[in-house]
């Protein structure tokens, strides 16, 4: 019997979780206008017309001195990702740098932490899908932990946050995330137990030039 209430209650503690980080979801957007910062990265995945955009709004506006599209695939071209993002092409040619070694949230952070330090940028705007957000910030923030980061969280046609339980995709994939989450800051608790982790070294061959497609996640 205490095994049966024991799993109870850890049964509810898991529901109670999830439907504090699907509210926190849903109040994320609109995001309000973030600061000026050194650099912008948008994580590609479910959505990313909607997280490329807007990404590459914030740096018509000035609120960045460049974008790396994180996580793209090589079978696309540059003019591709110009058409997604829907970018005047003098400034997309000048300013946006694409990203395509990152197959996962864990390689979007390596990738943007490479990126930010051959860049030597100390500031960073993230654009990623809101339900995605919460989980991409901890691995960012685990990967380059001296930057400065802001979230600028889009809402996505993928899953209306405040409807998630109406249909089966919306259901399995806030459940998948909020899971996905949790694994991510358990690991993050365990390390913090250790030795510090050292920041990698920034590479100096510069920013990719190879045109892709965003790969869903």
């Amino acid at each position: 019997m205490r095994t049966i209430a024991g799993l109870l209650v850890l049964a509810m503690i898991w529901a109670v979780g999830l439907w504090a980080f699907v509210e926190r979801v849903d109040r994320s957007t609109p995001a309000p206008d973030p600061r000026p910062a050194d650099g912008i990265v948008a994580l590609t995945g479910a959505g990313s017309n909607e997280r490329i955009a807007a990404a590459m709004h914030l740096l018509e506006t000035e609120r960045g001195k460049r974008l790396l599209v994180s996580g793209v695939n090589r079978e696309a071209s540059r003019e591709d990702i110009r058409t997604v993002s829907r970018a005047v092409r003098r400034l997309y040619d000048c300013c946006v740098d694409l990203g395509f070694e990152a197959a996962n949230t864990v390689g979007n952070a390596k990738e943007t932490a490479e990126w930010a330090r051959a860049m030597r940028y100390d500031s960073l705007i993230v654009v990623t899908a809101d339900y995605h957000m919460p989980r991409a910030m901890l691995e960012l923030r685990g990967a380059m932990p001296e930057a400065e980061l802001q979230a600028y969280p889009v809402a996505t046609s993928v899953i209306d946050a405040s409807r998630w339980w109406r249909t089966a995709r919306g259901a399995r994939l806030m459940v998948m995330e909020y899971s996905k989450y949790l694994a991510i800051l358990g690991r993050e608790a365990i390390l913090s137990l250790g030795p510090k982790r050292e920041a990698e070294a920034p590479e100096v061959d510069g920013a990719g030039e190879t045109a892709a497609t965003p790969r869903p996640k």
